[in-house]
């Protein structure tokens, strides 16, 4: 994926330098360490959540444009990205034209949203509507909830994120209390009906 990210870029771009990395660590070690114009970012990264790694990064280095591409669609983490200091987000089955148009508007100090994500964001800034439950969530109980959801068990979920068992059993807690679930049954059949698994 990141060759094949590399070569579309570069067709556009030909004298610019790239970098990469495989985990949030490498990708916190680079931004620190590079100048770079632009971070395209996967949310799904090894180690830790990419959306973990785009607060860090904007942390770190608040001017610096990132682009999220995800597999996820707009409508689970579009908004939420956002609202996190992203300057874009791109699904991964997104065409290259595509792309390259979110890099240059991005390159130009401008945000980049599809028509989709458009429509999704002015649905969560009308009061009109009735929001979905998740959206109450913070970043983190959305992560653990989506593990959950998964079939993870606590203590794999806890390995995963870097947190103790206790820990991610008070954010299921949470979860439920937030969202009038009872149970996890309940919990993985509310995320599997919204798409969030």
């Amino acid at each position: 994926m990141r060759h094949g990210l590399k070569q579309i870029l570069a067709a556009e771009y030909p004298n610019v330098e790239f970098g990469e990395a495989t985990t949030v660590a490498e990708t916190l070690e680079l931004a620190q360490k590079r100048d770079w114009d632009l971070l395209v970012l996967d949310i799904t990264l090894g180690g830790r959540s990419g959306l973990e790694a785009l607060k860090e990064i904007k942390l770190l280095r608040p001017r610096l444009p990132v682009l999220v591409l995800s597999m996820h669609p707009e409508d689970q983490f579009g908004v939420r990205v956002l609202k996190t200091g992203a300057s874009g987000y791109l699904t991964k089955e997104a065409a290259p034209d595509e792309l390259v148009n979110a890099v240059r508007k991005i390159m130009a100090g401008r945000r980049y949203v599809s028509a989709a994500l458009a429509e999704a964001m002015a649905t969560y800034l009308s009061g009109d509507t009735q929001k979905p439950l998740h959206e109450t969530l913070s970043d983190r109980e959305f992560l653990v909830l989506r593990l959950i959801a998964s079939g993870l068990p606590v203590s794999a979920i806890g390995r995963e994120l870097n947190l103790s068992v206790k820990t991610i059993s008070t954010y299921r807690a949470r979860i439920l209390l937030k969202m009038g679930l009872r149970n996890n049954a309940e919990l993985t059949h509310y995320a599997i009906s919204n798409r969030l698994v």
